[in-house]
């Protein structure tokens, strides 16, 4: 972030260093505010003195550019805690986004669910297709639906972490907030399967000795798997799926959360499980059940297809 002002620099380590912002969400502020340096360099105007009608101009070029309203707001919200820092620490009297300045309309789209049964399916393709690493690729599939894990989360978690029945975990969420996620028997049983090819991957590799408290998922060369890998190892699986749907790993966190609300669980038992802060945020998932209720309806209802 060498091209966007000390300013913004020294906002983005009180992130790191202050509110403990993960790295992957530390990028994404930095390149919302070189979006906006940039945007006041053209203009030639003074970041740490911009007004509302400037921000809100730098947003309404945003959807211009086609942006997508969630895109846009997120941008937004990375300049509002730009500016609300530099209040708070008196560089400035007032913050220009929170006067008159609203985030745009956003249409809410369902989140990528896999039923049930279409999530047993899934989980099966490791040891079907046999394309890759079978036994890590299911318990890593298995982990993320029945713990309801982020991907960051998966990629980070580790042995020590890991209980020694291998029944649950603790994980690091978002804003540094630690949580308790739950394995099924189903994804236990797959990580003690996987964990003997772990230990011979691991002494193949050339790595001197076995570091006991290191990630549970790592890639053929015994090193730790990467954001990436994970998405590119469950976006292979899911060409060989056949379920006709858009599949990636938060896939798994959407079913997890929706599975549990149709089947009775306290809507803030989930928002617990999940590790979220909002709970209107776990609350989309009740939607979820409604629509495939109206999809039920309109296909068994003598008069569901009607209009």
């Amino acid at each position: 972030m060498s091209k966007i002002p000390d300013l913004m620099k020294n906002y983005l380590t009180y992130l790191e260093s202050v509110r403990n912002v993960s790295k992957r969400t530390l990028e994404a502020y930095g390149n919302d505010l070189f979006l906006f340096a940039n945007y006041c360099k053209n203009h030639n105007i003074n970041p740490e003195k911009a007004n509302t009608l400037q921000v809100q101009s730098f947003i309404a070029e945003l959807s211009f550019e086609r942006e997508s309203g969630a895109s846009v707001n997120r941008r937004l919200s990375s300049v509002r805690g730009f500016y609300r820092w530099l209040v708070r620490y008196n560089r400035r009297a007032d913050n220009p986004c929170e006067t008159g300045l609203k985030n745009v309309k956003v249409s809410q789209k369902l989140p990528s669910v896999l039923w049930e049964n279409e999530m047993a399916s899934f989980a099966e393709l490791p040891e079907t297709k046999k394309i890759l690493w079978p036994e890590r690729d299911k318990a890593l599939i298995l982990s993320m639906y029945s713990a309801g894990l982020r991907i960051s989360e998966l990629a980070s978690l580790t042995m020590k972490n890991v209980s020694s029945n291998i029944d649950e975990a603790r994980v690091m969420g978002k804003g540094g907030k630690e949580r308790i996620v739950f394995f099924s028997d189903e994804a236990k049983e797959a990580i003690i399967q996987y964990l003997p090819f772990r230990t011979v991957k691991i002494l193949s590799s050339g790595i001197n000795g076995i570091n006991k408290d290191g990630v549970l998922f790592i890639s053929r060369s015994g090193k730790p798997l990467s954001v990436s890998g994970i998405r590119w190892i469950v976006t292979q699986y899911a060409q060989h799926s056949n379920l006709g749907k858009n599949i990636y790993p938060h896939s798994f966190r959407h079913s997890f959360a929706t599975h549990l609300v149709n089947n009775g669980c306290d809507v803030r038992i989930v928002q617990e499980m999940m590790g979220h802060k909002s709970l209107s945020t776990t609350q989309r998932y009740a939607h979820v059940n409604i629509e495939n209720l109206k999809k039920v309806y309109s296909k068994t209802h003598p008069h569901g297809g009607l209009k």
